[in-house]
């Protein structure tokens, strides 16, 4: 069998069956069943399927999207344990397994795990390891500081967060970078290279830096407002923990993404909250802390 398994690929319909379709290469056919054959698929055009096993371990395509393919790491809540290891939901008709060998901590049912989705060697059927850290590659050579990356928060240490970047490789979020909020684990969040260590290590930061944290910083206190209603309890003088649950942001980037609102004339400073202007014709705004909300401010 030369089909890649656990992958999306390419394949063209080569005839009808009773079953579904019948798709393949000149060296391998594959079913796609009745369920899942798009309307109006006729022989000779070319589907993009995914490729995964049924429950005798036989190849089968599906046009379903799993949440993760070979190769990638996921957050996947588990369904059930059973007497060999556990089942976990992918998004497929047949659950993912996931061997007891390859289970790290415990394992709970209606829980989610982090995993990496690889192919079973002796089998050729998907499987799913906890052991994440065995899958993670060295960080690519030409990383800069304050580049965005994707991270998938994977396990907590003293320090930190341990992150999946850009699905990748491996970076640490300091406890100290985040407002003493943690991101929990199996979240998944935008971040940005905050340090590449002379040992090759990477440090990593959620807050923007330069033009694109401040603009970021903005949207997200005018979308945090819209949210509320229009209004946030929240000032300059407000703790750095409250403003980091509140709106996700560090104290001194919410006063700078204020101090920029008010500018703006988008809010108007209460003095125990800020404000939307809903209107053009709002006013233009109003309280004192206006020249605060520009300053650097603390951060923390």
């Amino acid at each position: 069998m030369t089909l890649a398994i656990a992958e999306t690929v390419e394949l063209q319909i080569l005839r009808k069956a009773p079953m579904g379709l019948i798709l393949g290469t000149d060296e391998d056919e594959v079913l796609l069943p009745k369920a899942v054959v798009p309307d109006g698929a006729e022989i000779g055009e070319t589907l993009s399927v995914f490729v995964y096993t049924d429950s005798e371990d036989r190849p089968i395509a599906t046009t379903q999207s799993p949440l993760a393919q070979a190769d990638e790491f996921a957050c996947l809540r588990v369904i059930e344990v059973g007497s060999k290891g556990a089942f976990l939901d992918w998004g497929l008709p047949k659950d993912l397994f996931l061997p007891f060998r390859s289970q790290v901590g415990p394992v709970v049912p209606n829980h989610s795990v982090i995993v990496y989705v690889e192919v079973d060697r002796i089998s050729q059927r998907p499987v799913a390891t906890m052991k994440v850290e065995g899958h993670l590659n060295p960080p690519p050579e030409g990383l800069r500081e304050g580049q965005g990356v994707d991270l998938l928060i994977y396990d907590e240490t003293e320090l930190g967060c341990k992150a999946v970047v850009d699905g990748d490789y491996a970076g640490l979020l300091h406890f100290d970078d985040r407002g003493r909020v943690p991101p929990e684990i199996g979240s998944a969040c935008r971040g940005y290279i905050a340090k590449v260590r002379s040992d090759g290590k990477i440090n990593l930061t959620l807050q923007a830096s330069g033009r694109e944290g401040a603009d970021r910083a903005q949207e997200t206190l005018r979308a945090a407002l819209q949210d509320a209603g229009g209004q946030l309890p929240l000032t300059d003088k407000s703790p750095p923990l409250e403003i980091q649950s509140a709106v996700g942001l560090s104290k001194k980037a919410f006063k700078r993404a204020v101090g920029a609102l008010y500018k703006a004339r988008e809010i108007r400073l209460g003095d125990s909250s800020i404000e939307l202007i809903q209107d053009e014709g709002a006013g233009e705004g109003g309280g004192e802390g206006g020249g605060e909300g520009e300053g650097e401010g603390e951060n923390n």
